[in-house]
């Protein structure tokens, strides 16, 4: 169970979260770090460090989407400056919270910063694919946290929207974990995957069982991907043995989350993100902080 102080600590923060919470915060700004991906990659990442947080803190690992993790009004300029609302939101709500999250750029090291266009699954190079090199940007990512003085290695989730959900979704996997030459210990403790793609070119077809417990939100007017392949692949999971959920928002479309006025313009938006917020932040604070 969790503290009162705990429970205190994230109610607040749930309740300012968002574009003004970020950019209460826009004065630090992340750190930019560098550490070394697949195939010799030298990804970038921004880690929102927790202020007045004890010397080992629990960490996030968390995975842009195709559009990779900057704002849209980037003009060229792909740095900590021009993060996305979304990510910045979500990475100080995690700080806010006492935890270090680690934004990685799986794109711009490799020719893409500014992502690709919605809809452009088959155009997309396997420099960047899902399934098969994004899950290693993610044990990078947490290896290099693992490494860090300041980051209790032991407690590291992980979390993704869109494209980087299916990343997600594929790292998490206990097939991968085993083609890690991992074992459960030596991964994720869990992870949340928002608005995913779950068709995941077929890698999973023989089953999908992840490792870690996960949890999925998404909305069932998405216009991007298919909520509907998600709920199967979680009822399989499950029946299966997985510890995996999904919470599916009436109405609520793709990026759901976003804290621009586009999508918080639209009403089953807001109801979708009030509600996946605190669950999503339940289900990290047990997992990481009660632990």
């Amino acid at each position: 169970m969790l503290g009162r102080s705990a429970i205190r600590a994230a109610m607040l923060a749930m309740m300012l979260w968002g574009a003004a919470g970020s950019a209460a915060r826009a004065e630090d700004g992340p750190e930019t770090v560098h550490f070394a991906g697949p195939g010799g990659v030298q990804l970038t990442g921004y880690l929102f460090h927790p202020r007045g947080a004890p010397r080992r803190t629990p960490a996030i690992v968390m995975m842009h989407g195709r559009a990779g993790p900057y704002s849209s009004l980037a003009e060229g300029r792909y740095d900590a400056s021009t993060l996305s609302q979304r990510h910045q939101a979500w990475g100080w709500h995690w700080a806010d919270l006492g935890m270090a999250a680690l934004l990685v750029d799986s794109f711009g090291p490799r020719g893409f910063p500014s992502g690709f266009p919605v809809h452009s699954y088959d155009e997309r190079p396997d420099a960047v694919n899902e399934v098969t090199v994004r899950p290693l940007d993610a044990y990078a990512a947490l290896a290099w946290l693992r490494g860090r003085a300041d980051i209790d290695g032991g407690r590291v989730a992980l979390q993704g929207w869109s494209n980087g959900g299916s990343a997600t979704l594929a790292t998490m996997a206990d097939v991968t974990l085993r083609q890690q030459g991992r074992a459960p210990k030596d991964g994720f403790a869990g992870a949340v995957a928002f608005y995913p793609a779950c068709g995941l070119h077929g890698a999973f077809e023989a089953g999908y069982k992840p490792y870690a417990p996960v949890r999925v939100f998404s909305g069932d007017a998405d216009e991007e991907v298919s909520t509907k392949r998600c709920a199967a692949l979680v009822q399989d999971s499950r029946a299966g043995g997985g510890d995996i959920a999904i919470t599916i928002y009436p109405e609520a479309t793709h990026d759901f989350d976003d804290p621009g006025r586009k999508r918080q313009g639209v009403a089953a938006n807001v109801a979708a993100r009030t509600d996946a917020v605190p669950r999503a932040t339940d289900f990290m604070m047990k997992l990481l902080v009660a632990r």
